[in-house]
């Protein structure tokens, strides 16, 4: 386990150095969206319109922010569940995004895109969402502000705590090692 300061956009190598279990302090400009803003990046692909956001290093964060209360930028940001952004996850790394964070496993063909494009998912502490919205300095609508707290959001974040679940060569974080074996 290491533990990193990064900027994002991320860098191929950045990405690639990364472990499953590495602690990374993650700064920089990230974007927000769960699924019905990842059905809508997927159309625009499909239709060949350009997106709204440029995807080469990119870190999305699976969250639908809260509203900010008086004085913040944003209100509690949690993690939302991954898996139901995993149809869209490949295409999106295809493109040149490096991350992505959220909490929750995924399925193969996002590990395999993982390892194919040199990208890396991050986990955020679920329930810890009004602590990791302190790390939010800015927080601006892009795409979408028809979804409300779904829109595709670009947040400027210092020092966002995440942890390397799965990495670019196959490492996952939540595999447990068989206890039985190592005589616990």
């Amino acid at each position: 386990m290491a533990v990193y300061e990064l900027s994002a956009p991320l860098s191929d190598a950045d990405a690639r150095k990364l472990r499953s279990g590495d602690i990374v302090y993650l700064s920089g400009t990230i974007y927000t969206a769960r699924d019905a803003a990842h059905k809508k990046l997927n159309d625009m692909l499909d239709a060949g319109d350009k997106l709204p956001i440029d995807l080469q290093g990119a870190v999305i964060y699976y969250v639908g922010p809260t509203p900010p209360p008086p004085g913040y930028v944003i209100g509690s940001a949690g993690p939302t569940t991954s898996y139901r952004m995993d149809s869209f996850a490949p295409r999106l790394h295809s493109l040149g995004a490096k991350g992505s964070i959220g909490k929750g496993i995924r399925n193969d063909a996002v590990k395999k895109s993982l390892k194919d494009y040199g990208a890396v998912y991050f986990g955020a502490t679920g329930g810890a969402g009004a602590l990791l919205s302190v790390c939010i300095r800015e927080a601006e609508v892009v795409a979408f502000p028809e979804m409300g707290p779904e829109a595709l959001r670009r947040l400027r974040v210092e020092r966002l705590p995440l942890l390397v679940i799965n990495d670019s060569v196959g490492g996952e974080l939540y595999v447990q090692p068989d206890l039985k074996a190592a005589g616990l």
